[in-house]
């Protein structure tokens, strides 16, 4: 048997490891699994003069325990961890996850917003370097110019930005589940959304076969949640609730099935590779990496996910 370090994730983002670890399926492929347990929340507070990611800490949350060398793998969104491993020279991304995302914008009930269009030079806080922080930019591009787009510093997790916009110190933010479900049972509106895809990071102690064992129970987990996905519903609630009472008020089916997309774990093409590479870089961002061959480890890469074909 094998141990393998994993940093916490929440269902939003690993439910199909989640499940493969409560289920045995990766002690079934000669793995044991360790979580280290990071600080989820990250940054706290919000900071509504900070509308620019130079200077901000890109390992507030995810990461931060790779990089003390505590954890072998942490899995982000995957625009994060372009950031995070051109910032380092001890990791690489080595393929998508198995779940793609679901994040939206949402505003109060008393808010005069309605479209995103209407978000111009309103402060939307997002958590910097970390999922819907990217996510936030992308659907708001689509509706305004890039210089009416006004972004701050907000908390990393989505319990405390959601607390910080209904005390009406951020106009809007960014949220993940169950969250989005919580503000919408509490009159928010949900703005725009989107889904998007997350990448695992790993150090070079992570080989090809080890890689391969991993996906491979991944890959279960995702088949048996798409068999009866409200079966899994659960997860997000039971996750959060007991450091979050009001989670608990959530019942499994409140969650909308359709938010919840799982597929199996797949390599990151090359075209969307540099796609996502040449964007991020637009933003500011990855000014010092010349190559998003720098990103991957594409020897692991490619031999794990066709080996576990």
């Amino acid at each position: 048997m094998k141990k393998l370090v994993l940093e916490t994730t929440s269902p939003f983002q690993g439910l199909p490891e989640l499940v493969a670890y409560q289920e045995g399926l990766f002690e079934k492929e000669g793995l044991i699994i360790e979580w280290a347990d990071r600080d989820e929340a990250g940054v706290k507070t919000a900071d509504t003069s900070l509308t620019d990611v130079k200077g901000a800490d890109p390992f507030v949350s995810h990461g931060t325990l790779f990089e003390q060398g505590k954890a072998d793998m942490y899995n982000a969104c995957e625009w994060g961890n372009y950031c995070r491993v051109g910032a380092t020279a001890g990791s690489r991304q080595i393929g998508r996850r198995a779940i793609v995302t679901y994040g939206a914008i949402v505003v109060r009930p008393d808010s005069p917003v309605y479209t995103p269009q209407q978000l111009a030079g309103r402060s939307v806080g997002v958590p910097f370097y970390a999922r819907t922080h990217y996510l936030a930019l992308h659907m708001l591009e689509g509706f305004l110019p890039r210089d009416q787009i006004k972004i701050c510093r907000a908390p990393t997790g989505s319990r405390n930005r959601f607390n910080l916009m209904m005390k009406g110190e951020i106009e809007a933010t960014t949220l993940t589940e169950p969250y989005i479900t919580l503000a919408e049972k509490k009159g928010c509106r949900t703005i725009c959304s989107a889904f998007y895809f997350g990448t695992e990071v790993a150090s070079d102690r992570i080989d090809p076969e080890t890689y391969k064992a991993f996906n491979r129970a991944v890959r279960e987990a995702v088949r048996r949640i798409n068999a009866d996905k409200r079966a899994y519903l659960h997860y997000f609630v039971d996750y959060h609730k007991a450091k979050d009472p009001e989670i608990g008020t959530l019942k499994p089916d409140d969650i909308r099935e359709g938010r919840i997309v799982v597929r199996d774990p797949a390599p990151i093409p090359p075209e969307e590779l540099q796609r996502t590479y040449d964007w991020v870089k637009s933003w500011g961002m990855l000014e010092e990496t010349e190559s998003p061959l720098q990103l991957v480890n594409m020897d692991v890469q490619a031999h794990a996910h066709i080996a576990a074909e």
